[in-house]
């Protein structure tokens, strides 16, 4: 299976896994200039920028590694751009949590990060 697709599977597992904790889905696959925001979830009154990460091993880091610091700096770029867009959403408190997802676990192990990094 090519990796966008694997990629797809993994953000609609997400979503339904957020969606089963109370979460409500806003916004998929949003892209903007440098960037791009996998899932905007809601979480009672907390917008939540969520980026789906998987990996088939830890070779060369775990999938919640693998978000860097440029990443982050691309995910806060992107969560700034959605909300100039949707400026009634701006009074919402925001965070931004990652899903990494071990692919080479039996069965597939989803792990969820709330507040998975500080963006100041």
């Amino acid at each position: 299976m090519r990796p966008y697709r694997i990629g797809q599977l993994l953000e609609q597992d997400a979503r339904i896994y957020l969606e089963g904790h109370g979460l409500r889905h806003l916004a998929a696959n949003v892209r903007c200039p440098g960037g791009e925001l996998d899932l905007v979830m809601m979480d009672g009154d907390t917008l939540a920028f969520v980026e789906v990460r998987g990996r088939r091993g830890d070779h060369f880091g775990s999938a919640a590694e693998s978000v860097t610091r440029d990443k982050q700096n691309r995910l806060i770029r992107a969560a700034e751009f959605f909300l100039a867009k949707r400026p009634k959403l701006a009074n919402h408190g925001c965070r931004f949590d990652v899903i990494a997802v071990d692919l080479s676990a039996e069965p597939t192990r989803m792990e969820w990060i709330k507040d998975a990094f500080e963006t100041g």
